[in-house]
């Protein structure tokens, strides 16, 4: 019986089509031969004597020793994300919060600094400015599309650069590239949250990035199922994060690998499709005489449109625009929509709606909120894959009772 295992060589990625690796990268059989990837639902494993056990956890030997680092389901899901990625290994951890805290606190210490981009999750925003803080980390804030502004802000103790590109909510594209190039010259690490475009639609570590990070929660899963986050890079830096995991605990459970891994199989189809309905929401929104302005990278007028053309295979499924009469306006077409879920996930099949201001990015100043372009009237769509012609008939009668 043939025994697939694909995705520890990086060249892999290289070779073989997406939508192969999607299916079929990563997948192990076990002596039961079965065709789907087997759940390992358990907390430990049997040894056949006391002198294999300690070669186990000695590391003289290779194997599962505990779920909390060694699961053979798990492991799957980081070899196929790893393939996916083009990277030579994947750590899988319990949600993508915790994918970037591990990322922290296993190649930072006291007194190093990170850059990082205004543009980023709320969430995020809290962990460097107050937890990380409380460990001695210190992090400056820039322009996440501003090369300049990233220069200026970089000092002897930067160590890592962290940004998210496209960014949430507003679609801003980073120079991945000049990013790198700059990092680099000062003796830093490159992190990209990809998340957004998954490695469908872009590859941040072809580009020079050091890291990638994601919270399989969103597209990844892409139904809205479970929690789960992955770090990728090279083995030498994963074996830094793989150890933070196996000591502190924040990993993947089995179950939830298992279900990432039923995402992964349809991972290229849903981020095309989605994508493409959200280029055309975001065409017939900027029409829209209710509607201030559109943030998507597919628009031409766009900004960085040039930019993510070069980066990115497709736009991504996520877009926002800003809407005539403040809080009030927003909530008012937010409550009036019929199919959108009224949510603060993103990446699901079914099509969701925020209010970022006072939802995903509420724990932020006001002042944070001004910088970071987090306005009253702005409205996230997440677009799944209902039928986009009922998506812009939902968002018309809703602008429409405006």
């Amino acid at each position: 019986m043939r025994d697939i295992e694909w995705g520890l060589d990086p060249e892999l990625a290289g070779l073989v089509d997406m939508a192969t690796l999607a299916v079929r990268a990563g997948g192990r059989r076990s002596a039961e031969g079965e065709h789907s990837e087997a759940l390992f639902m358990t907390s430990s494993f049997v040894y056949g004597s006391a002198e294999e056990a300690a070669r186990r956890f000695s590391g003289a030997e290779p194997g599962n020793i505990y779920s909390r680092f060694t699961n053979p389901t798990v492991a799957m899901f980081e070899r196929r994300l790893a393939a996916m990625e083009g990277a030579e290994r994947c750590v899988a951890t319990a949600s993508g919060m915790a994918a970037i805290l591990a990322t922290c606190l296993a190649l930072l210490g006291q007194g190093d600094e990170v850059v990082a981009s205004r543009s980023v999750f709320g969430t995020t925003r809290v962990l460097f400015d107050k937890y990380l803080a409380k460990l001695g980390i210190r992090t400056q804030w820039v322009d996440l599309a501003d090369v300049k502004d990233w220069q200026r802000a970089v000092t002897a103790k930067t160590r890592l650069f962290f940004l998210e590109s496209p960014s949430n909510p507003l679609g801003e594209v980073a120079d991945i590239a000049a990013l790198a190039e700059l990092a680099h010259q000062h003796g830093a690490l490159l992190a990209v949250d990809n998340c957004l475009c998954t490695p469908v639609l872009q590859r941040p570590l072809q580009l020079g990035a050091d890291l990638v990070i994601h919270s399989a929660t969103k597209f990844i899963d892409g139904q809205g199922r479970a929690l789960g986050g992955a770090v990728l890079g090279s083995q030498k830096l994963m074996d830094e994060v793989f150890g933070y995991i196996r000591t502190c605990g924040a990993s993947m459970s089995p179950f939830n690998a298992w279900v990432f891994l039923k995402g992964l199989e349809t991972l290229p189809l849903r981020m095309h499709a989605q994508s493409a309905s959200a280029l055309s929401l975001a065409r017939w929104l900027a029409q829209q005489d209710q509607v201030e302005r559109v943030f998507y990278g597919g628009l031409e007028q766009h900004p960085h449109h040039d930019r993510a053309t070069r980066q990115q295979s497709a736009f991504a499924p996520l877009l926002s625009f800003v809407v005539r009469g403040g809080r009030q306006a927003a909530w008012q077409l937010i409550d009036k929509t019929r199919i959108f879920s009224i949510t603060g996930n993103l990446g699901d099949t079914k099509s969701t709606i925020t209010h970022p201001a006072t939802t995903t990015h509420g724990r932020l100043s006001d002042g944070d909120k001004l910088a970071s372009g987090i306005v009253d009237g702005l409205i996230r769509l997440s677009i799944g894959l209902e039928a986009v012609d009922d998506l812009q008939a939902d968002l018309a009668q809703a602008l429409g009772a405006l």
